[in-house]
């Protein structure tokens, strides 16, 4: 099926929906949500669309455009391919879940801070949906300059939502935010300018394969650098405890997206375009991603909020997917992508349950809770379901996942040094903290005695838990059938 401007629509519908959004919910409130969700409904069913033509064999889905006025002239394109692709329909995917996971979600919060006013909503899903045109942004683009305008916009929502409907000292902890993440895409920036300068006032995405020597070295250094910052890697990693722990949780899953969203990045510009340069720093990269997952993974043990826990154990899993491609085999890259678009989902469901339990009992503290599965049976599924996810037990997609991508990383292991395969080995061991930080929070909120204070805890309302059950289904069909990434993914190299 051919439909015209497929992938500009993706990114234009939901921008040109934005003012309108904004002025229907100064009328009609929270329902206004509804219609943000129908709005990324549609986006991901072109999406849905796209895929189903590369499926069947078709080319890649390019679209080229040129702004031009009389006083400059734009160049700026979508390339619709198997990388891009996959990764641009999960994120969608998870921003038309969670905008009407937000309906009920966003009412409470608003009703706390500013007494139910109606034109919070409005503001709210005008920003929200800028969230979805920066990612799917970020996925298609192939100008640097437009890829960096969209990393940018993805920046934007992200503060204004921390600072207007975050939690403990939410405009100190928004500003952190901001000023971390501003340095990462400003080294990404420079990274850029500088590979458009070494191609000859080129900003195509292809034209860094065109660069060489000193200059390919540092434009690596830069763009791997700005990322690592905004990908939360040990050493870069102060800011995200705090900027996921206090944010509204509504939003949650798609900050989470905004920092793994540097494994596709480092795919797209490094591994395909330099992978000479790229190699020399592939020890490196593998040796902090496995300090990485094992520093993230302590630290989120030792959490007992909720929320911050998950926002911590963000840390150990984004880099699980760094390892995968810092092997720089094909099955290790192509897992690592899985691996990210998997956790994106995991994550997903994980951070919203901890926002139904905060709406539901008004605590985050896991101290004071226990036996909620009673009250909470669908919650406490979702939960089992979302650390199943995470810690890769079939049938999820996060089994294959990482089945593909440390078949990758072991292939590498024996291909290279001893210290190579040593790194393979103790990921594999690092994994195993993993099902201790998803399941302990498990045990502790659902299962053992009920407090007294919780016997009238209520299920949260379905707009909150069918949202996540619809993603819980895409990650059971993508362990069952991981051909549906695969096939798409295993075209990347």
């Amino acid at each position: 099926m051919q439909i015209p401007y497929m992938l500009l629509q993706t990114v234009l519908v939901p921008t040109l929906s934005t003012p309108i959004l904004a002025l229907l919910g100064k009328k009609i409130g929270k329902r206004v949500g509804w219609i943000a969700c129908g709005i990324l409904t549609y986006t991901t069913l072109l999406l849905i669309i796209a895929g189903v033509n590369l499926w069947n064999g078709a080319a890649p889905i390019q679209e080229e455009y040129t702004w031009s006025t009389s006083v400059f002239s734009l160049q700026f394109g979508f390339l619709a391919d198997g990388l891009s692709l996959p990764v641009a329909f999960i994120m969608n995917l998870v921003c038309a879940a969670c905008a009407a996971y937000s309906i009920h979600y966003m009412e409470h919060r608003i009703d706390q801070l500013y007494e139910g006013r109606k034109g919070m909503h409005a503001i709210y899903y005008a920003i929200y949906l800028l969230f979805a045109v920066g990612l799917v942004g970020v996925a298609l683009s192939t100008n640097l300059i437009e890829l960096y305008l969209f990393v940018e916009l993805t920046l934007v929502p992200s503060y204004i939502m921390i600072d207007l409907y975050g939690y403990v000292d939410r405009h100190r902890i928004a500003m952190m935010y901001f000023i971390w993440n501003h340095v990462g895409a400003a080294l990404f920036l420079i990274g850029v300018v500088l590979a458009a300068v070494g191609s000859g006032g080129n900003f195509g995405v292809n034209a860094i394969s065109s660069i060489s020597g000193a200059l390919s070295f540092w434009v690596c250094l830069l763009i791997l650098i700005g990322w690592l910052v905004k990908m939360a890697t040990f050493g870069f990693h102060v800011w995200l405890p705090y900027a996921h722990g206090e944010h509204p949780t509504s939003i949650a899953a798609i900050i989470a997206t905004i920092v793994g969203l540097g494994n596709y990045v480092i795919v797209r510009l490094l591994i395909e375009q330099i992978p000479a340069t790229f190699q020399i720093f592939s020890l490196p990269l593998m040796i902090l991603a496995l300090i990485t997952m094992v520093y993230g993974a302590f630290l989120t043990i030792a959490q007992d909020d909720i929320k911050r826990l998950y926002a911590c154990s963000t840390i150990s899993q984004t880099a699980y997917s760094l390892l995968g491609l810092g092997s720089l085999t094909a099955m290790g890259i192509a897992g690592g992508v899985f691996y990210f678009l998997s956790h994106t989902i995991g994550k997903c469901i994980l951070f919203s349950v901890a926002g139904i339990i905060l709406c539901q009992t008004g605590i985050r503290d896991m101290r004071k809770m226990g036996g909620l599965a009673k009250k909470m049976p669908l919650t406490a599924t979702l939960c089992i379901l979302g650390s199943m996810i995470l810690s890769a037990i079939p049938p999820l997609s996060g089994f294959q996942a990482e089945w593909i991508m440390f078949t990758g990383i072991f292939k590498q292991g024996t291909l290279g040094a001893t210290l190579n395969l040593v790194i393979a080995i103790i990921g594999i061991f690092a994994t195993f903290l993993t099902t201790v930080y998803t399941f302990w929070p498990v045990m502790r909120v659902f299962f053992g005695p009920l407090p007294k204070s919780l016997e009238n805890v209520k299920e949260a309302p379905l707009s909150m838990t069918v949202p996540l059950l619809i993603l819980a289904l895409v990650s059971f069909a993508l362990g069952i059938y991981p051909d549906l990434a695969m096939k798409f993914l295993s075209l990347i190299l």
